[in-house]
C-alpha cells in the first residue's frame, strides 16, 4: 500500500500537468489564430470582425457573471473610468491594432511581434518607474528585436516592403504594447474576481470596437461587409470568438494559475512556431532568413524568462 503523504505529492503533480496542457493548448490557439484570422480578412475585415469577436464572448460572459456575482458586481463606483480604459486600451486598442496590421503583412511577423511581450513588458516596467534591466535583459531586448527585423525584411539588398506592409509592422508592435500595458493595468484590480475584471473590460472593449467602425464607416475609410460575405467565414469567426478570445482565455488564466505566471510565460515562445508549422502546412515556403529571426526571437525569449527565474531565486 502507498503512503498517504504522498497524495500531496500526487495532486500537485496533477496540477502542474494540468496546468503545463492547458497553457500549451492556449498557446495553440493563438497560433493558429493568425493564419485564420488572415483569411477571415479576405471576406470580413479586422474592425468588423473585432467587434464580432468581442461582443459574443462578453454577453457570454456577462451572463457568467450575474449567475456568479449577481447583479452588484454590475457595480464598478469609482472605478469606471478606469476599467472603461483598460477594456478600450487592451481588448479594443490592441486586437485592433495587431489584427488591423495582419490584414497588410503576414501572419509570421505579426505572431513574432506579439511573441515579444515579455520583453515588451521589461520596457514598459522601466518606463513606468520600474527597476532598470540587466545587461542580460537588454541584450535580450535587442536580439529579439533584431530577430524580429530580420523576419520582417529577410535582408535583402532591395527592401520590397510597401508602405501598408510597413504600417503594419508598426500597428502590429503598437497593438503589442496596448495588451503589455492592459497586462500590467490589470494589477489594479486585484480586489475584483477575474471574472468580473475580464467580462467589465470586455464590454468596455467591444463598445470600443463598435465605435471604431462606426467612425470608419462614416469617414468613408471603411465599407460593412454584405452579409454573405459573413456567411462565408462564419466558422472561422466562430473559433476567432469562442475558441481564440473566450475559451483561450480560461483556459490561460487557469493554466498560468497552476503552474505560475513566469512558467506560463515561457510558452509565449511557442507562437511564432504553431503559426509558421501552420504557414508551412499552408503551403507558404520560409527563406533562411525568416527562420533565422524566428530563432533569434526565441532563444531571446527563453534566455530571458530563465534570467528571470535565476533572478527570482537568488532573492
Amino acid at each position: 500500500m502507498q503512503s498517504s503523504s504522498n497524495g500531496p505529492v500526487t495532486r500537485q503533480f496533477d496540477e502542474l500537468t494540468t496546468g503545463t496542457l492547458l497553457v500549451l493548448l492556449t498557446v495553440v490557439i493563438w497560433g493558429i489564430q493568425f493564419p485564420v484570422a488572415k483569411h477571415t480578412f479576405e471576406s470580413v475585415n479586422a474592425f468588423h470582425s473585432s467587434i464580432f469577436r468581442f461582443t459574443l464572448p462578453a454577453m457570454i460572459l456577462l451572463v457568467v457573471l450575474l449567475i456568479r456575482e449577481g447583479w452588484a458586481a454590475l457595480n464598478t463606483g469609482k472605478d469606471t473610468l478606469k476599467i472603461t480604459g483598460l477594456g478600450v486600451i487592451g481588448m479594443c486598442g490592441a486586437p485592433t491594432l495587431i489584427f488591423g496590421g495582419l490584414m497588410f503583412t503576414r501572419p509570421e511577423i505579426a505572431a513574432i511581434i506579439v511573441a515579444t511581450q515579455p520583453l515588451l513588458t521589461v520596457l514598459v516596467q522601466r518606463l513606468l518607474g520600474g527597476e532598470k534591466p540587466g545587461l542580460v535583459s537588454l541584450a535580450c531586448i535587442g536580439v529579439a528585436f533584431l530577430g524580429v527585423i530580420t523576419v520582417v525584411t529577410r535582408w535583402q539588398t532591395t527592401l520590397e516592403l510597401t508602405a501598408s506592409e510597413i504600417a503594419a509592422v508598426f500597428m502590429v508592435l503598437a497593438g503589442a504594447l496596448c495588451f503589455v500595458v492592459y497586462t500590467i493595468a490589470s494589477a489594479g484590480f486585484r480586489h475584483w474576481s477575474s471574472l468580473k475584471l475580464t467580462t467589465l473590460s470586455m464590454i468596455g472593449g467591444a463598445a470600443a470596437n463598435t465605435l471604431v467602425v462606426v467612425v470608419l464607416v462614416s469617414a468613408g475609410l471603411l465599407t460593412h461587409p454584405p452579409f454573405d460575405d459573413w456567411l462565408q467565414v462564419k466558422w472561422e469567426l466562430m473559433f476567432l470568438a469562442i475558441v481564440g478570445v473566450l475559451g483561450a482565455m480560461f483556459t490561460w488564466n487557469i493554466g498560468a494559475r497552476r503552474i505560475g505566471a513566469l512558467n506560463a510565460m515561457l510558452f509565449i515562445n511557442l507562437i511564432p512556431v504553431v503559426t509558421f508549422v501552420i504557414r508551412y502546412w499552408q503551403g507558404y515556403r520560409f527563406v533562411t532568413a525568416e527562420l533565422v529571426g524566428a530563432a533569434m526571437v526565441i532563444t531571446a525569449l527563453s534566455t530571458q524568462n530563465l534570467y528571470m527565474r535565476l533572478q527570482m531565486t537568488r532573492r
